[in-house]
């Protein structure tokens, strides 16, 4: 039960009668309000709410009947429990007029002082279990509104749980197929090479073929060690230990050299890679990482240019550098943006997924770390830009943890 006090409204032209009904009914669960007239009575309606009011049917201006009549055509106060009490005789029928106008009950004068504390604490307790039942209504919505927001968090949790499971069924499908395609190179050669020791024809061995053979085996094995690499760092990622190790680097010799490492497979997409010339521009960055971030994007766009020339830019201003890398493929999805840059999500592009879906996260991260960003401006049908944005400081600072 609520431990708030009931309002109680008593209204009486006569000073004196106020005053001993309010001493006839006041307690510690009550706050008992007074008014001489209708008009002050109404005044006080439109800021309390009432348990109980108490109206003296006889007084000047505006009486009882009329203020009762009122009270009942307001929205606010009709629910108010209604009390006449008059010291005219029943001779009068005030009653059945009092009955009328909604009145609960109709005293006569001089009050029945045990009567009128019992009829007093019915409307009382009346009115305390009322609003404890708008509490435990309010309090019943409240909950069937958390359950609510609940059950739709339990809903997206369920889903995103779904989807990591995908994910994860997808990323080992992947590994798989990825890690399969040099094994299964490296294994037919070795079953090659063991045939030709076994026949003897040692001629198949010789400085020129062998040297071939090494570079084919280079090949897939580096193909292997990028894809644990990537699981590795994005590990690392999101452990807060992948370590970036600053240092005085020129960016454009080390953009000229991974031009020159990727015009081979440049040529072998059937595309032209160029850098745009460009004055010297020092800063203090992870070399390692700065190239990698710069490889998986030219890789990225030899792969999905669509044969088309690659171009490598750099724009300078105060306090930062920004490299650009420039494709003519198809272009993505504006709903593809954010995606790509997910882990495990893939282009896609030319049909068959490549890659485990990691370079754009691990450069994005690397980016990151160094106080940088990397960004995408793409529409479908007129090629991506992809631009690393890195800040120039002036001195090398000490070793950061990349952002998980």
């Amino acid at each position: 039960m609520s431990q708030e006090p009931s309002n109680l409204l008593i209204v009486d032209d006569l000073p004196e009668n106020l005053q001993a009904l309010d001493a006839l009914i006041r307690d510690d669960r009550r706050v008992v309000y007074r008014a001489q007239s209708g008009e002050e009575a109404l005044a006080l309606l439109l800021d309390h709410e009432f348990a109980l009011a108490i109206l003296d049917v006889q007084m000047p201006g505006m009486d009882g009947f009329e203020l009762a009549e009122l009270m009942r055509g307001t929205e606010r106060t009709r629910h108010i429990p209604i009390v006449f009490v008059s010291a005219a005789g029943k001779e009068l029928n005030y009653a059945f007029k009092g009955y009328e106008t909604g009145a609960v009950d109709f005293l006569y004068k001089p009050l029945d002082p045990d009567a009128v504390r019992s009829k007093v604490s019915v409307f009382v307790a009346l009115d305390q279990q009322r609003r404890e039942t708008q509490r435990q209504v309010a309090a019943l919505e409240r909950s069937r509104r958390e359950q609510e927001v609940l059950l739709k968090e339990l809903h997206a949790t369920q889903q995103e749980l779904q989807r990591s499971l995908r994910m994860r069924d997808e990323f080992m499908s992947l590994v798989a197929h990825e890690l399969r395609t040099p094994l299964n190179t490296l294994f037919l050669e070795t079953q090659m090479r063991s045939l030709q020791v076994r026949k003897g024809n040692l001629a198949a061995f010789d400085a020129e073929k062998l040297s071939a053979m090494v570079t084919r085996d280079e090949r897939q094995i580096k193909a292997m060690i990028r894809l644990i690499d990537d699981m590795l760092d994005v590990s690392r990622i999101r452990s807060g230990t992948l370590s970036i190790r600053p240092a005085q680097v020129e960016l454009m010799a080390l953009l000229e050299r991974v031009v020159s490492d990727l015009s081979l497979q440049a040529a072998a997409a059937g595309c032209t890679l160029a850098l745009t010339p460009h004055a010297p521009v020092a800063g203090c960055w992870d070399e390692f990482r700065i190239e990698q971030v710069i490889v998986n994007l030219l890789t990225n766009a030899l792969r999905y240019g669509g044969s088309r020339p690659v171009e490598v830019s750099v724009q300078d201003a105060p306090g930062q550098v920004r490299i650009d890398v420039r494709d003519q493929g198809r272009g993505i999805a504006p709903e593809d943006v954010q995606r790509i840059f997910e882990p495990y999500e893939r282009g896609a592009r030319n049909g068959e997924p490549k890659g485990l879906g990691l370079g754009l996260y691990i450069s994005r991260q690397l980016a990151q770390s160094h106080g940088g960003e990397l960004s995408v401006q793409s529409k479908p049908g007129e090629g991506s830009v992809f631009s690393l944005t890195l800040p120039c400081p002036e001195a090398p600072a000490a070793s950061v943890q990349a952002a998980a």
